[in-house]
């Protein structure tokens, strides 16, 4: 496939690999660069061919949802088990294998945790400097000891 021409690029066989690349975490410079052709002008692309910009969206979907439920099961704490296999030797020489599973819990991720509230209550949680609501003068006499 020629690189770079928007013509080999909106056949089916062009609109897979778009997809593909999107669907494999691929950035949008990442993707420009495997169409051997700029950021600017896939963007270009998108806001003419409406067929690669759903590519790279129904792309981006699965791994999206994806990578949001392993952030939400982050946030949540889980369970999980954890196997450990103990290899010994009999006092006769045989090896034997003694297998001993736990159940064991990850705490909620505390990073996770601002991380998702920053973006979905950035009216609650955004981060904001002494200066938002004080004047220079407030702000002097707060740090003067």
């Amino acid at each position: 496939m020629a690189k770079g021409k928007y013509q080999d690029w909106i056949t089916p066989e062009g609109l897979i690999s778009i997809e593909g690349w999107a669907r494999d975490g691929l950035t949008d410079a990442q993707i420009a660069d495997k169409m051997g052709i700029n950021v600017s002008t896939l963007y270009a692309y998108q806001n003419k061919y409406s067929e690669i910009k759903e590519a790279i969206k129904k792309g981006k979907i699965p791994v999206d949802t994806e990578v949001e439920n392993v952030l939400l099961k982050r946030i949540r704490g889980f369970e999980y088990e954890e196997t450990i296999t103990e290899i010994y030797e009999t006092p006769n020489g045989q090896q034997r294998k003694h297998i001993k599973k736990y159940k064991k819990y990850a705490l909620p991720d505390t990073t996770a945790l601002i991380f998702w509230l920053k973006n979905r209550r950035p009216d609650k949680w955004r981060e904001k400097s002494e200066n938002d609501n004080m004047d220079n003068e407030s702000v002097k006499v707060i740090f003067d000891v």
